[in-house]
């Protein structure tokens, strides 16, 4: 009788595909707090980065010297206030100096995809606090107005910037809602600003926090030669 065949060797146990790579994630460390004069020249050219953006910068006569003469003249949220937002690879303190009696800074962690690549950040680099790798990333300007119909005062945000390297990451939501609490602190009955019509993506983002976009209403000015011949008229 022949010899029976050898069994076939086992089959290799099927494996499973391994798993996707888990996507890298960078935590970055933001800051909002009170700009001082020390943060006119990180405001100057973010003003003039935002002319710019908005097509305006034939517009913007703006220097450090007038800035600084002009902005701090007053205690914070009683007039001009500037909210500064800064970035860091590092925890902040909670116990920085640049807290203030009349606002304490807002510290929050975001966890990015991917690390953000400043190529201004030296230009940026901040004036506060002991850390030595912070960048000022945006600015919020606001002051208070009031609203006749609500027989409330009210915050009217004149500018919001971001610099480009830091959008799409929250941080415009981020200043817009430090001032929406500071309203709701004091009492106050609304925050308000302008969009440019053409600026589909910031019309959207308002949208989507709930502001109302008024379509009725139109913005009026009187400035430069206008704003002089109407000082002078004898009525």
């Amino acid at each position: 009788m022949a010899a029976a065949a050898p069994p076939p060797p086992p089959t290799p146990a099927a494996t499973a595909d391994p798993a996707p790579p888990t996507p890298p994630v960078t935590a970055i460390f933001t800051r909002i707090r009170l700009a001082t004069p020390a943060d006119v020249p990180h405001i100057h050219k973010m003003i003039y980065q935002m002319a710019v953006f908005e097509r305006l910068n034939h517009l913007c006569s703006a220097t450090e010297s007038s800035l600084s003469s002009t902005l701090f003249n007053h205690p914070p949220f009683t007039s001009f206030t500037v909210f500064l937002l800064e970035t860091s690879p590092a925890p902040f303190s909670p116990s920085a100096a640049t807290a203030s009696p009349s606002f304490d800074p807002i510290l929050r962690t975001l966890t990015l995809d991917l690390p953000v690549d400043d190529p201004e950040r030296e230009a940026f680099r901040s004036s506060e606090g002991p850390l030595e790798d912070v960048s000022v990333a945006g600015f919020v300007l606001f002051f208070p107005n009031y609203s006749t119909f609500l027989a409330k005062p009210g915050f009217y945000v004149e500018d919001l910037f971001v610099r480009e390297c830091y959008r799409r990451k929250g941080l415009g939501r981020m200043l817009l809602t430090a001032v929406a609490r500071q309203a709701v602190r004091m009492g106050y009955g609304r925050v308000e600003w302008v969009v440019l019509d053409w600026n589909s993506n910031a019309i959207q983002f308002y949208e989507e926090m709930g502001a109302k976009v008024l379509q009725e209403w139109r913005l009026c000015r009187l400035t430069g030669d206008e704003l002089e011949a109407y000082g002078k008229i004898d009525f």
